[in-house]
């Protein structure tokens, strides 16, 4: 789906982007201990474990989803894991580079195959990784940043965060590494995104995720805070200031969120290959059902292994009229309803994301 700006001063492409059969992005925290405490974290200790994975089950689980050699996996997980030709790995914690072992476990992914390594930040950089991986082994640092000022970052992301991660930044630039960043959009901070785009191109950031903040995790049970936003708030601001940054540069990915009367809802749990896996050894095919033991595979015993039902695997073959099933069950106040009960919007797949390249 493609289409091109009115504006003949401003030469963009935007689309939405298609999931991809032949492609698997596997989404790996390796750790979920962190020395942040953001507002909104989705991580669940209790769902997702504590412990820190060592080199060996980094490597190990790692070399699951790699695909290399299916001579030597079993049956069942040759069932499980379709022959792609592309597998793209996130290095996610917590707080990943507080893991020791993340150089080693990024040089094992490039070794094995993987199409894209990337490593999510909070852009405190532990143990000098910027120096114990080169920018051929990894292809982003993305650093997490929630405000264009530490008014606005540090009450979410916590004080000091502000500087050190812009700084962080600038070193990885100035070592050659490519740079995304993730700005997750709340009530708290959905003000401050126009001001985004300048503050990136100035760190030399090339690439921009703007992220919906979900009801996960800490958002899920905040004090009397609404952090969601309403589809006119996400609507109104999120393609503007899209627009604005891929205008001077940037590559700007967003979630599609809201689908359009005419658009068909499809489940990225069945149409794509999206693994997200957790040190306890759980492995979920959709984010929105990590706060529940609902996870459609898990590893044990160094093997990739199915559970029974019912699990999320099941729940995605419904067909409703909201959209996304997931959403309904979890995130029941992110739909508005008309006076006979049918849904005022129908809510795509959390994975369905739109971008905005710019052309040179």
């Amino acid at each position: 789906m493609q289409n091109r700006s009115d504006n003949p001063s401003m030469i963009q492409e935007k689309r939405t982007v298609e999931f991809r059969p032949n492609s698997r992005n596997l989404f790996f925290h390796i750790l979920t201990a962190c020395n942040l405490s953001c507002t909104h974290c989705y991580i669940n200790r209790k769902q997702h474990g504590t412990a820190t994975l060592d080199q060996a089950t980094i490597e190990s689980w790692l070399r699951i989803f790699s695909m290399r050699d299916r001579r030597k996996m079993e049956t069942d997980e040759k069932r499980m894991l379709r022959d792609v030709e592309d597998t793209n790995v996130i290095f996610l914690g917590g707080e990943p580079t507080m893991n020791p072992a993340l150089a080693a476990g990024i040089k094992a992914a490039r070794e094995m195959g993987y199409a894209s390594i990337t490593v999510d930040t909070n852009g405190y950089l532990f143990h000098d990784i910027l120096d114990r991986v080169s920018p051929d082994q990894v292809d982003y640092f993305s650093f997490s940043i929630d405000g264009s000022c530490s008014r606005v970052n540090d009450p979410i992301r916590g004080k000091g965060s502000f500087d050190i991660c812009t700084s962080g930044i600038r070193k990885a630039v100035e070592k050659g590494f490519s740079v995304s960043a993730i700005f997750t959009c709340s009530a708290k901070n959905i003000h401050d995104l126009s001001n985004m785009p300048e503050l990136l191109r100035s760190l030399g950031v090339t690439r921009f995720f703007i992220q919906v903040i979900g009801l996960r995790g800490k958002s899920a049970s905040a004090s009397g805070d609404r952090l969601q936003l309403s589809r006119s708030q996400w609507q109104d601001i999120v393609p503007e200031v899209a627009v604005q940054a891929a205008r001077i540069g940037l590559h700007v990915t967003w979630p599609k969120v809201f689908l359009e009367p005419d658009e068909e809802f499809i489940c990225a749990g069945v149409a794509a290959e999206n693994f997200f896996l957790f040190p306890n050894g759980r492995v979920y095919t959709c984010p929105l059902c990590e706060d529940y033991p609902l996870h459609a595979y898990e590893i044990c015993d160094g093997r990739l292994k199915a559970r029974p039902p019912l699990n999320e695997s099941q729940l995605f073959q419904l067909q409703i009229p909201e959209g996304c099933v997931m959403n309904r069950l979890f995130h029941p106040g992110n739909i508005d309803y008309d006076e006979k009960g049918m849904p005022k919007n129908r809510i795509a797949c959390c994975m369905l994301k739109e971008e905005l390249l710019p052309l040179n």
